[in-house]
């Protein structure tokens, strides 16, 4: 899965919520069932299942069976292909610096003070 084929609003969307995070963290670690996912919060199964589910739309996290046991666990081509667009908009952002930088070096004015030391008349 490459950067035009996941959906990075779905992605972006399901790691804005912060007990989704902390799953992706756990996940991290190895596969894990629905109850321990559940272990460290304060939410019900059924709760954390509907977590899984937002995670799973977006790509991020693949079910398996094992038995009666449904263990989740991460999708790495769509975290490789989160980190690949991340590191794209970095390097992109980091160009728009750097060509400010330079163009600042070669303006011939001397520096503006801070917005913070510029006293407003009343």
């Amino acid at each position: 899965m490459t950067t035009a084929t996941l959906d990075l609003d779905a992605a972006f969307g399901a790691l804005s919520d912060p007990t989704r995070r902390a799953m992706v963290v756990r996940l991290a670690h190895g596969p894990a069932t629905v109850g321990e996912l559940a272990e460290p919060f304060d939410l019900t199964l059924q709760a954390v299942s509907k977590h899984l589910a937002v995670l799973t739309r977006a790509g991020l996290v693949e079910r398996d069976r094992d038995a009666q046991r449904r263990p989740a666990r991460l999708c790495g081509p769509a975290l490789a292909g989160l980190t690949e667009w991340l590191l794209d908009f970095r390097a992109h952002v980091a160009e728009g610096y750097e060509r400010l930088d330079a163009l600042l070096a070669d303006d011939p004015r001397p520096p503006s003070p801070p917005t913070s030391q510029i006293r407003r008349s009343r």
